[in-house]
Formats: C-alpha cells, sequence, structure tokens
C-alpha cells in the first residue's frame, strides 16, 4: 500500500483562498456588516466618542449612526485606528488578508498595485494595522525551556555607498539594529524586541520580563547570557549546535523567517520602524495555529482604540 501524500501547509487549520474571500465580502456592505461584528459583538454598538450605547441608525452612508448623549454622528470606521480614512472597509479587509497570509510579509508595492492605491496609502495601512500586531495582550510567562538569541538587522556592507562604509571601522554588526528573541517551546510563542546593544544587562532584562523564574533558557555562547538562573547553552563558536535538547533551532527559524522577509520582501527597513515589523512577525508566528478568519477578526479587533497620525508615524 502506498503512503498517502500529505498536503503542505498545516492540514489542521482552515485557510481561505481569494475565491473564498470574494465570496464573502462580495461588495463594501458585506465588508461593514463583518467589521461592525467584530467590533461591536452580540450588536452592543456603542459611541466611540463618550461611550454611551445609545445610539440610532441614520441616513449619511459614511456616518451611518447618531449618539443619543453626544449628539456626535459615527462608523464603525471611527471606533479603530481606521478613524478619518477615506478607504472603503472592502479595502482594509482585503489588506488584512493579504498580512495574515503572507508568511514573509507583503510589501506596500503589491498591495498598492493589488487594491489599486497610492504606496503611501498602502504603506500607511500597514503601519495601522501593524498597531494590532503590537497588541497580543496581557504578557504571559514563559514556562520553557525557552530559546533565548539575538541577531542584527540591516543591509550588507558591501552593498552599501563607498560614502556610507567609510563610516563604518569596525567588523559587519556596525550600522544594523540588534534584535533580541525569546521562544518558549511548550507554548511555541515568540516575543522579540529591538534592543540598543546586547550586553549582560540588556538580555538579562528582556529574559527575566519573559520567562518565568524557574524556567530552563538555552542559549548559544554569547558571553552575555553567563549568569542568567536556569541557563544551558551551546557552543556555536566551536561548531555545536545541539546539545541534546539544548540548541536554539526554534528562535533561528523565527530568525530565518524575518531576515528573508527583510532581504526578499521588504528590502530595507528602517531602524526608527523595524519594532513594528518584528511585532508582525511575532504576532503572525503566535497566531498561525488559527484558522484564517480567526486570525483576521484577531487583528480587526486589536484596532479597536487605537489611534496613528500619519505626521505621527513619520516624526523623528
Amino acid at each position: 500500500m502506498t503512503e498517502r501524500h500529505k498536503a503542505p501547509g498545516k492540514s489542521d487549520r482552515k485557510g481561505l483562498s481569494l475565491f473564498q474571500l470574494q465570496e464573502m465580502f462580495p461588495d463594501e456592505e458585506a465588508a461593514r456588516k463583518w467589521w461592525e461584528e467584530v467590533v461591536w459583538p452580540n450588536g452592543e454598538r456603542f459611541c466611540p466618542d463618550c461611550g454611551s450605547t445609545h445610539t440610532l441608525e441614520c441616513k449619511p452612508p459614511q456616518m451611518p449612526y447618531r449618539c443619543g448623549d453626544c449628539k456626535q454622528y459615527f462608523s464603525v470606521k471611527k471606533a479603530t485606528v481606521m478613524r478619518g480614512s477615506p478607504i472603503p472597509l472592502l479595502k482594509w479587509v482585503y489588506v488584512i488578508y493579504l498580512d495574515v497570509t503572507s508568511l514573509k510579509g507583503v510589501a506596500s508595492m503589491k498591495v498598492h498595485r493589488d487594491l489599486g492605491l497610492t504606496q503611501k496609502t498602502a504603506w500607511y495601512m500597514q503601519q495601522r494595522i501593524r498597531e494590532a500586531f503590537a497588541d497580543q495582550g496581557p504578557r504571559i510567562w514563559m514556562e520553557g525551556p525557552v530559546e533565548a538569541d539575538e541577531t542584527f538587522i540591516g543591509g550588507k556592507r558591501a552593498n552599501m555607498s563607498l560614502q556610507r562604509r567609510k563610516q563604518f571601522t569596525g567588523r559587519g554588526k556596525q550600522g544594523k539594529t540588534a534584535v533580541a528573541a525569546v521562544k518558549d517551546r511548550k507554548s511555541n510563542r515568540v516575543v522579540a524586541k529591538v534592543v540598543d546593544r546586547i550586553d549582560r544587562p540588556t538580555l538579562h532584562g528582556f529574559v527575566g520580563e519573559n520567562v518565568a523564574p524557574l524556567a530552563r533558557v538555552f542559549t548559544d555562547d554569547w558571553r552575555a547570557y553567563r549568569g542568567v538562573p536556569n541557563h544551558n547553552s551551546v557552543k556555536h563558536s566551536a561548531g555545536q549546535y545541539v546539545d541534546g535538547q539544548i540548541h536554539t533551532n526554534g528562535v533561528e527559524s523565527f530568525w530565518s523567517m524575518l531576515k528573508r522577509a527583510y532581504k526578499g520582501t521588504f528590502h530595507k527597513l528602517d531602524p526608527k520602524h523595524l519594532q513594528r515589523y518584528v511585532n508582525e512577525f511575532a504576532c503572525r508566528h503566535n497566531i498561525r495555529e488559527l484558522d484564517t478568519t480567526t486570525q483576521m477578526a484577531f487583528v480587526a479587533r486589536r484596532l479597536m482604540g487605537k489611534r496613528l497620525r500619519y505626521r505621527d508615524l513619520i516624526a523623528d
């Protein structure tokens, strides 16, 4: 008997094809109903300005509701980071779909071409959606075993202009941005953070913020991890990558996905915005076991109560 071929991807989760997405959201009205069900579950509509549930339906299509207390008109957009956006709700649905289903991220140029938006608008929409990726709820202690590691994000020295190369006198890590991460093997959860340096106080503090006191911690042989409680390491410098259960292969696979996205999708990540992209990849990793429609609702729900003005986004 021949072995049955296993389909690619996670067979235990329900995906969503583009054809199915189009059937779910054939028009703007369908998108509006979905957003309202996500933001106001069980029909409990409230005013985004004063919080009152005394609301009335009215005729203006852009602001279809009116608060009976503060007398302000509002729509579902006003309750979320989409506040003030003229972009149709249907296009917001499609951008969220692209962001949650693209494992290596989706470039704003692709969103610009696929949805008929300007590149600037597409980039701004995605940065607002990354506000939701940053919100994964209350901190959860990692019970371990936990893998901890750090990496550097930035362009290769050889690809820089001669003038920029002259600014760096040391070896390859100069001019790059450090990112630290911990991955819990029990929950498969990842937390990642842009850090100023990878010295002992910084990495000990980052591990202590996320890892339960009694959890085992596995790292490479970077000396800054010495003294972390319940710590074991493998000697990457000597070519040792696995010693029984001691290895960092899980967190390094997370780095692999992030770096492939940097090289193949985004090509350049400004250090000012790098944490937003790191949040996106960490959150997408943490919710990857959910069905696609649940992932979309997860992101949409976390857009509530947030606001990101363009001038604040691009400010120094």
